[in-house]
């Protein structure tokens, strides 16, 4: 497989977006602050991220960053191809040359595997892991004030 933090920090910072009220821009900053992913980094993917359609900014004092599109229109394959990741579980690039030039043995194993996991991501998008509860959870725990955390903690959240 060859998702890496790339792929796995535009997921989470685009579903950070998502869970945002819609009529406001994010900061970049405020994405790192709750996510723990450098500005600088979130800079690089953004970049590649607007280029693909899937998010608008805005300049100024009151800029940021705001979903293009609908969160129920963004797959999550969709993000991860638009930094650049490729889902893909072969040595080889699909290309079938793995082992000295030739197929190797487990080539189709792996390439079927890359199929149904890209099909999967395919299948998902923002807006339903926006829906799970479990998202939700995490997200009011990291929208919360530090003394709002600590009752959070406190109760188990």
């Amino acid at each position: 497989m060859r998702l890496t933090t790339r792929g796995r920090y535009a997921v989470t910072a685009l579903l950070d977006l998502a869970l945002q009220p819609t009529e406001q821009t994010i900061t970049l900053a405020e994405i790192a602050n709750r996510q723990s992913i450098s500005v600088a980094y979130l800079e690089q993917l953004f970049a590649k991220l607007k280029r693909h359609g899937l998010v608008a900014s805005v300049r100024g004092a009151n800029g940021g960053y705001y979903l293009a599109r609908q969160s129920s229109e963004i797959t999550i394959l969709e993000i991860i191809e638009a930094v650049n990741e490729k889902v893909d579980a072969t040595r080889c690039d699909h290309k079938g040359n793995c082992q000295n030039g030739a197929m190797c043995l487990t080539h189709d194993l792996w390439h079927e595997l890359s199929m149904h996991i890209a099909d999967y991501l395919s299948k998902i998008t923002l807006a339903d892991l926006v829906a799970r509860d479990n998202v939700q959870t995490v997200a009011l725990r990291q929208n919360s004030t530090p003394f709002d955390s600590a009752i959070l903690s406190a109760t188990g959240i």
